[in-house]
C-alpha cells in the first residue's frame, strides 16, 4: 500500500495576518492545508530582486472555482507521494505596475544572470514575460510546480529543465531543450491540470488559468 504524504506550509514563511479577502476568493492553504508555499514575490526570490507591491501578508489567494479545482489535482496526486508547491496564485493589479515599472528601467539588471540571461530586457514586453495586465490579477490562475518527500521528509521539485520565472524558449512546456525525464515531468503537471479544468500558457510550463474562471474580465487589486 502507498503511504500518503503529507506537504506542509511552514508556518514562519507565512505572516499570520489574514484580512477578510473579496467575496469569492479563498485563503488556499485552507482549501488544501498540504500544499508547499514557496511565495516568491513575497520575498526577494524573484525577477526584480525585492519584495512586490500588493504581497503584503504572505497568503496564496486564489478564487474558490480555481482553487476547488486545483484541490481536485492535489487529491489526484496524494496517492503517489506527490504534491503541488505553488509560487503565485491571485496577483494584485499594483503588483503587475511594480513589474512594469521594473521592465522599463533597463538599467537595472541585477537578476539577468539569473532569470534571462539569453533575453534582452527591452524585449520582456514583446516576447510576453511581462504585461500591463496578467490573468493572475482575476483571481484564478496559478503558478506551480510538482514536489515529492523523500526518506527524511526534505520535500523536493521534480526536475522540469528550467526553474519558476526563467525568462527564455527553455521555459515553453513542449521546449525542446529538456531532456526526457523533464518531458514527462512537465507532461504530468499539464495533463492532471487540464483534467481538471485549467489551460496552459504556452511559454511558461509553470502558469495555468482555469477555463471557466468567474470574472474574465476584471483585474482585482486588493493586497493579500
Amino acid at each position: 500500500m502507498i503511504q500518503l504524504v503529507a506537504f506542509l506550509v511552514a508556518p514562519a514563511a507565512l505572516a499570520s495576518e489574514r484580512p477578510v479577502l473579496a467575496e469569492g476568493f479563498v485563503y488556499l492553504d485552507q482549501v488544501i492545508p498540504d500544499l508547499v508555499m514557496d511565495l516568491r514575490y513575497f520575498t526577494e526570490h524573484n525577477f526584480v530582486g525585492e519584495p512586490i507591491d500588493g504581497y503584503r501578508y504572505g497568503h496564496a489567494v486564489l478564487s474558490a472555482p480555481a482553487a476547488d479545482a486545483l484541490a481536485k489535482v492535489q487529491r489526484s496526486l496524494r496517492p503517489f507521494g506527490l504534491g503541488l508547491k505553488v509560487f503565485d496564485a491571485y496577483r494584485p493589479q499594483r503588483a503587475v505596475d511594480h513589474f512594469v515599472r521594473w521592465g522599463k528601467n533597463l538599467g537595472e539588471q541585477q537578476t539577468k544572470a539569473n532569470y534571462y540571461p539569453d533575453v534582452d530586457k527591452q524585449n520582456l514586453f514583446k516576447e510576453g514575460y511581462i504585461a500591463a495586465r496578467s490573468s493572475h490579477s482575476r483571481g484564478s490562475t496559478i503558478d506551480l510546480t510538482l514536489v515529492s518527500r523523500d526518506d527524511n521528509g526534505q520535500v523536493h521539485e521534480l526536475d522540469m529543465g528550467s526553474p519558476f520565472d526563467f525568462f527564455g524558449p527553455i521555459s515553453s512546456p513542449h521546449s525542446p531543450q529538456v531532456n526526457a525525464q523533464q518531458r514527462a515531468n512537465r507532461m504530468l503537471l499539464h495533463k492532471l491540470m487540464r483534467a481538471h479544468g485549467f489551460a496552459p500558457y504556452a511559454q511558461e510550463w509553470w502558469h495555468f488559468t482555469l477555463k471557466d474562471e468567474p470574472w474574465p474580465d476584471t483585474y482585482f487589486d486588493f493586497p493579500t
